[in-house]
């Protein structure tokens, strides 16, 4: 644990590392780069990252989200988020007639490899996660005749395989470390020969925020984690948190969400944000704890973090173009880059 110099009674505890991971920053990037190579609009299919000011500050330069692939204008050009998504959504965006952009963490994309190959050796996969996150649905979909989700150690006394000795367990990537070894723990117990991932799936940016807010914990008497509550590895931080040690844990998008009563009888304020929150955020709820008295913040250092990755290599190629020869190939109607009225 490292540390600034308190000199008061009020102190904040701030966690590091916090917010953006390398693959929300690339993805991010990626949505930015979009809109100024080739101009608004970009579609995004889902969130690119689950943050409700990161989502708004990219509508109002231009990209437009939607739910489903056919709500995309055929000639146009659709991002897949980080979460990543099933096979199935890379064919209705060929037979849509939609330049694509992949911007699913390599985090993800290496679970949905190890998926694939499984599935080709005829394992069944027990999938750790939570049921109807985007992750999983991209992941199930993957294998969806050898994949079972399994979510949480309730669910295992459900889970039924055809083989005991051929059946592995992967996980969502933003889960919580301690209840996925809960799991882990109670699936070997039905389940002897129930082999591991040949790198742990859990993603290390979570790991390592969530290392920060159990070294905090003990400390801080409220943690206030910035995050949207979509977000898996923001609602994590807060269980993890509460299960450190913090009297009280909340979760919160923005710093006027914070309710003062959270600060009666509170000398210590742990903070902490998701793996998708950019920094200013963070900067907004220490302004607003330092106005009421919380002005000596420390540092928790749990781990240094230098991961990057490069941005998707459609980035490299003239989609513009690739939509509109797309449209001229197949036939249909819709101008490349209209948005639908």
């Amino acid at each position: 644990m490292v540390r600034m110099t308190a000199s008061s009674g009020r102190r904040v505890l701030l966690a590091a590392p916090r917010g953006y991971c390398a693959g929300v920053d690339r993805a991010v990037i990626a949505v930015e780069k979009a809109l100024e190579q080739y101009g608004a609009p970009v579609y995004v299919r889902h969130e690119i990252v689950h943050n409700k000011y990161v989502v708004q500050t990219l509508e109002k330069k231009g990209a437009i989200f939607v739910e489903r692939t056919e709500e995309v204008p055929p000639g146009s050009i659709v991002m897949f988020s980080a979460h990543g998504v099933a096979p199935t959504v890379h064919e209705e965006a060929r037979q849509g007639r939609l330049a694509t952009i992949d911007a699913t963490c390599p985090l993800v994309t290496k679970v949905h490899k190890e998926a694939v190959r499984f599935a080709n050796e005829d394992y069944d996969i027990l999938l750790i996660g939570h049921e109807g996150h985007e992750e999983v649905i991209g992941t199930s979909g993957e294998a969806p005749d050898h994949i079972q989700l399994v979510d949480g150690p309730g669910d295992v006394s459900k889970v039924e395989v055809r083989d005991p000795s051929k059946v592995v367990w992967l996980s969502q990537t933003t889960l919580s470390v301690d209840e996925t070894m809960e799991t882990v723990d109670a699936l070997k117990e039905k389940f002897p020969q129930l082999i591991s991932p040949p790198s742990d799936d859990i993603c290390y940016a979570t790991q390592n925020r969530q290392l920060a807010v159990k070294q905090m914990g003990a400390e801080a008497e409220l943690v206030i984690v910035v995050g949207s509550r979509n977000s898996s590895n923001s609602k994590r931080l807060v269980e993890v948190a509460k299960l450190a040690g913090a009297r009280e844990a909340y979760l919160v998008d923005f710093a006027d969400e914070i309710d003062e009563a959270w600060l009666e009888g509170v000398s210590t304020v742990g903070v902490t944000s998701g793996a998708s929150v950019p920094e200013v955020l963070v900067e907004q709820v220490l302004d607003w704890l330092a106005r009421r008295g919380f002005e000596d913040v420390e540092i928790v250092k749990a781990a240094e973090e230098s991961i990057t990755f490069s941005l998707p290599k459609e980035l490299r190629r003239d989609l513009r173009e690739e939509a509109a020869a797309l449209v001229a190939e197949r036939g249909g109607s819709g101008a490349p880059g209209v948005a639908a009225q």
